[in-house]
């Protein structure tokens, strides 16, 4: 019987008892409910019964370093002799060797389980697609595991056929999501063909299309095409995914923390590397002359930093200086992950500007209310009664320390730190806008995080309850600044 390194939950418990040995299986398991801990608790039991020896771990770029630096450390067994590679993009002559040896078939070398973590998006290029094709089958015995698998919902996408293509090569397939069904049910077909040939009935995509979409003719100019208007039979599709999928919601998980964190990681552009690190030299010059005296000049410099970090920076003169970022395009991933409403909370007004507008662009101009200091009265009265009624198209609630103190907004379950504060208050307060009496369901909050910079200093100490806007002075700022 296989024994967990940490306890499960029992819904997790639950699902790994009915999918651990299946070929292919589908975790629809909301973020926070530990889909993660799953599917390493399935590598280990599979490892220990004899029936994978490789594992190879496809998850997008702001989580795929979680499950090397976090989740596998913490949840596979120390008992199980195992080898983990991260996936880096410029192969050198050392990394090329590392992987040769690390790819070769389980008869030539030890019997660790050797694990492959990848960035999905390295599947668009032919250099990762190759290499993960050839880590497969090279290890037949293989675990191919897909996170935030709507990244493949595109099936015309070379990604998406590209990791098809590794789906094939195994043994085992499992794919993890929150939210399997972003758009439309026509998000189910690459996933699941992932999964296996046919595990929903069918090799065609026009056959499934058929089946459960209602299509019309269109004509537009000299071209004639057919629009899904409509959805049919989507309970005969249900019962078909119900044979090899675990649905978990937060809402059935009694025994889940009523406060859930979790990291998302977004690597500065080079243009924001170039930027930060002229902006802390520069800092680090006016701690070395004596310029910055007072804990307002350090923190002035530290939010710069942490603008830079979020994709822009504000001049001496007041002007706003966009960089290239990923940050954005991180928070509309995770949003796609995300079911309900949902809090989003932004330092900079920039920000919150930027992100209302991308929200409204994606769902319709009444998906999104900003709640900020330009926010007329009336419209603030606005935000929080619509937001607060299940019913009304209001999905994301947009704001800074505005919104983080008096206001009830428990229709949200999740909410997502586009940035911090460096008042500690502000982080306490905004959290309880969720956590109130009137909530139902246990609420997750997501922190999104640029690694080796201002953020993950920001982020322990809030975890740490420091104030950092009444305690950083003096030799604290170098500690900062390096």
């Amino acid at each position: 019987m296989y024994e967990p390194k940490t306890t499960p939950y029992a819904h997790q418990r639950d699902a790994w008892s009915a999918s651990w040995d299946k070929k292919f299986w589908a975790l629809f398991c909301e973020m926070g409910t530990g889909k993660t801990k799953i599917t390493i608790d399935t590598m280990g039991a599979l490892y220990e019964a004899g029936r994978i020896d490789a594992a190879l771990i496809l998850a997008p770029k702001g989580v795929f370093d979680n499950w090397v630096t976090r989740e596998i450390p913490v949840h596979l067994p120390d008992r199980i002799p195992h080898q983990v590679l991260r996936w880096q993009p410029n192969i050198t002559q050392r990394f090329r060797e590392t992987l040769r040896e690390f790819a070769l078939p389980h008869e030539r070398r030890d019997k660790r389980l050797r694990i492959f973590v990848m960035n999905i998006e390295a599947l668009s290029t032919p250099k990762g697609a190759d290499t993960a094709l050839a880590f497969v089958k090279h290890n037949p015995n293989c675990l191919v595991a897909v996170d935030e698998s709507t990244t493949i919902k595109n099936r015309q996408a070379k990604r998406t056929k590209n990791i098809v293509k590794v789906g094939r090569a195994a043994k085992y397939t499992r794919i993890l999501t929150g939210s399997p069904i972003t758009k439309s049910p026509m998000d189910l077909f690459s996933q699941c063909d992932f999964l296996a040939e046919k595990c929903l009935g069918f090799s065609s995509y026009f056959a499934y299309q058929n089946r459960y979409a209602v299509l019309q003719q269109r004509t537009m100019g000299h071209k004639s095409f057919q629009e899904i208007v409509g959805y049919r039979r989507l309970d005969e599709l249900n019962e078909k995914l119900e044979k090899f999928s675990t649905r978990i919601l937060k809402e059935d998980c009694l025994d889940l923390p009523d406060k859930i964190y979790v990291r998302r990681d977004v690597a500065l552009t080079d243009e924001q590397i170039k930027a930060y690190k002229q902006m802390k030299e520069l800092a680090l010059a006016q701690l070395e002359s004596g310029e910055l005296a007072t804990t307002q000049s350090v923190l002035t410099q530290l939010m710069r930093l942490h603008q830079i970090c979020c994709g822009f920076f504000t001049t001496d003169e007041g002007d706003v200086v966009p960089l290239k970022n990923k940050r954005l395009d991180e928070l509309l991933d995770i949003v796609d992950e995300t079911q309900g409403k949902v809090i989003i909370w932004a330092t900079w007004t920039h920000d919150i500007e930027t992100i209302t507008e991308a929200l409204r662009r994606r769902f319709g101009p009444e998906s999104a209310a900003p709640y900020y200091g330009a926010t007329p009265d009336e419209d603030r009265r606005a935000a929080v009664r619509d937001f607060q009624n299940p019913d009304h198209p209001l999905r994301f609630f947009i704001s800074n320390k505005t919104g983080a103190y008096g206001l009830t907004l428990t229709q949200a379950k999740t909410m997502i730190y586009y940035s911090n504060s460096y008042d500690l208050e502000v982080r306490l307060q905004s959290e309880d806008r969720a956590h109130r009496i009137g909530q139902t369901s246990n609420v997750t909050y997501i922190d999104l995080v640029s690694p080796k910079t201002i953020d993950e200093k920001i982020i322990k100490a809030l975890r740490d309850k420091i104030n950092i806007a009444s305690q950083v002075l003096g030799e604290q700022a170098r500690a900062w600044l390096d």
